[in-house]
């Protein structure tokens, strides 16, 4: 008694009372519904859950005036209307212990009391075998007329005037248009987790979207994202025989987004938001896509009901996963595997690619409007074997020799001291110096542990900062695997005895202070995480020829040839950046008009 006269009296309300009707079905309703697309959502899963093979859903005012789902499925009868729209009434769960089985999208049956409770709804179903529709109105959550209507088997929901009894919440949507572009997208969600199910939106006048009922998540995928999706993407099919199994279509790293908007994740049917998933799939492309970007595509999960907790969001968009980091990593490491096994899975495919065609729109002083992409290439089409055998007479220019997976490059120029041009068969290419030479030794440090190191004849004296000073002695074994040899000189200055060597270059002393600093930060950021990758990673970087560094043309045809030369074909340095772009003739030809007869 004590603590509640201390908490009623710490509020501005006085003692603890029970909320009235209105304002728990109120708070509902804001849990449940937050925009139109929310809505939406809710009455397109109570119809996949009556079995609906088709979903017409039409809007008005971007879903804040006006939204109408109708289905096909298996309507609900006349006596359970009322019940269809109190809180906590479903058909879907009779008792706790069904929880760790639910296989349906709803079972909470919040949906349709709490549009009501926002909105004014009016629900119109039939079930196949009745003779006629019944219906029942409902005005700001309360209860009002029923009537019998005529219409098809199934169920027509109409909800009007959003929010319009609360203009507070009102006034926190977003514009009508946008408020469109969210609902099209959780329609995109929705039919990608269950794409067996037609859905088709449209506004009173025209058709806004059409997604017919489809056999796979590839078929699906390809009319969610498009014909450029379509032929520049891969499946991903795995089973770990104990209940874990994906289905997948994911586009190849030349189709790539800033954020994981457009990578769409179900389990078990279900559309749900799932960070550490989508940063698992992310892993995956480590090598393919610089840091920042995202494969788009369609994630289906199946796993074992009770390894799944669906029941811990009050919209079911999150759910929790017994041993969530075993799930992780099986989808990783499906697609990590799925995309070292397709072939060029690096290039869009040149055959039936419409955006390989159009001429992109060129701004004067601004870079032309095409996405770049990453080389990886196999041996050279047959139109382009007389070029390619020039190329091997080619004389006078450092050539690097093809392999399976790698064009013939003749190195040509460098820019900046940064970036190399070369030239394939029937494109250019560009390499980031800096980014080629870094991987490089990257790998040879994961598969090795650590650098040779050059003795010097003249040791170097270098003043380190107290915290730097720290680090080395601190992180001794890090700076021995870097390939340094140091010993105190009293105070903060150190001596030099020997330096990092990587194929006959050797790494500058003054190199040692920059080191020092990110090993104490934890290691400089990649991908996947773990600070063994991150020392490696930070290593590499300090040992790598620089951006500005000029070299020869033999050491550039060295890198490139080591670069061939690792066992997984590496098109990103360890931090996320491409180490190599290539232009393709033709799309050169398009700059400047140019026809190839």
């Amino acid at each position: 008694m004590t603590v509640e006269r201390a908490a009623g009296t710490a509020t501005a309300t006085g003692s603890i009372h029970r909320l009235g009707a209105e304002a728990i079905a109120a708070i509902a309703a804001g849990e449940v519904v937050e925009r139109p697309a929310s809505v939406v959502k809710e009455l397109v899963e109570n119809a996949v859950d009556a079995g609906a093979t088709e979903v017409l859903v039409v809007i008005e005012g971007g879903g804040i005036d006006r939204i109408e789902v109708i289905d096909d499925g298996q309507g609900i009868a006349a006596d359970d209307l009322p019940l269809a729209v109190e809180r906590h009434a479903t058909s879907k769960l009779t008792s706790a212990e069904e929880l760790p089985r639910l296989r349906t999208l709803g079972f909470r049956g919040e949906a349709l009391a709490s549009i009501g409770a926002a909105a004014r709804l009016a629900l119109v179903s039939r079930p196949p075998g009745a003779a006629e529709a019944h219906g029942l109105i409902l005005e700001a959550g309360r209860p009002g007329s029923s009537f019998v209507a005529g219409g098809p088997a199934g169920t027509r929901v109409e909800v009007r005037d959003l929010f319009g009894e609360t203009p507070a919440r009102r006034k926190f949507l977003r514009s009508p248009a946008t408020e469109q572009v969210e609902i099209r997208a959780t329609l995109e969600r929705l039919y990608l987790a269950r794409p067996g199910v037609g859905l088709e939106l449209r506004s009173a006048d025209r058709e806004l979207g059409r997604f017919p009922p489809a056999r796979s998540v590839r078929e699906a995928a390809d009319r969610v994202f498009g014909p450029e999706f379509s032929v520049a993407s891969f499946a991903v099919a795995a089973d770990d025989g104990q209940g874990l199994a994906v289905s997948a279509q994911l586009s190849r790293p030349v189709l790539s987004t800033s954020g994981s908007q457009r990578l769409m994740v179900s389990v078990n049917g279900r559309s749900i938001v799932a960070r550490a998933l989508s940063s698992a799939i992310r892993q995956a492309y480590v090598d393919y896509l610089p840091r920042g970007r995202f494969p788009m595509g369609a994630v289906q999960l199946a796993v074992d009901p009770a390894r799944v907790d669906v029941n811990v969001h009050p919209t079911k968009r999150e759910v929790r996963f017994e041993r969530e980091r075993d799930v992780a990593e099986f989808l990783r490491s499906a697609v990590r595997r799925a995309l070292r096994e397709e072939p060029h899975a690096a290039l869009r495919p040149a055959a039936g690619a419409p955006a390989a065609s159009r001429a992109p729109t060129l701004v004067p002083g601004e870079a032309p409007s095409v996405a770049p992409q990453v080389l990886r290439s196999a041996s050279p089409p047959a139109a382009t074997a007389d070029r390619q055998r020039q190329l091997g007479e080619a004389t006078g220019e450092t050539a690097v020799a093809p392999d399976a997976r790698h064009p013939r490059l003749v190195l040509r120029a460098s820019l900046f001291d940064l970036y190399w041009v070369a030239e394939g068969a029937d494109e250019l290419v560009l390499v980031d110096q800096h980014a080629a030479s870094e991987r490089v030794i990257f790998d040879h440090l994961l598969a090795t542990g650590q650098l040779a190191r050059q003795e010097l004849v003249d040791p170097v004296r270098v003043e380190l900062t107290a915290r730097q000073s720290e680090v080395l002695r601190g992180h001794a074994e890090e700076v021995r695997k870097a390939g340094y040899t140091v010993e105190p000189f009293g105070g903060t200055s150190w001596r030099v005895l020997a330096v990092p060597a990587y194929r006959g270059r050797r790494i500058p002393a003054d190199r040692l202070a920059g080191l020092l600093e990110e090993i104490g930060e934890g290691g400089r950021p990649t991908t996947p995480d773990g600070f063994e990758a991150r020392t490696a990673a930070t290593i590499a970087c300090h040992a790598a020829v620089r951006g500005g560094e000029r070299i020869s043309a033999e050491e550039m045809g060295r890198i490139l040839e080591q670069l061939y030369a690792l066992p997984d074909a590496a098109y990103a340095c360890p931090h996320g950046r491409p180490i190599l772009i290539q232009l393709p003739r033709a799309r050169l030809d398009s700059w400047f008009l140019r026809s190839r007869g």
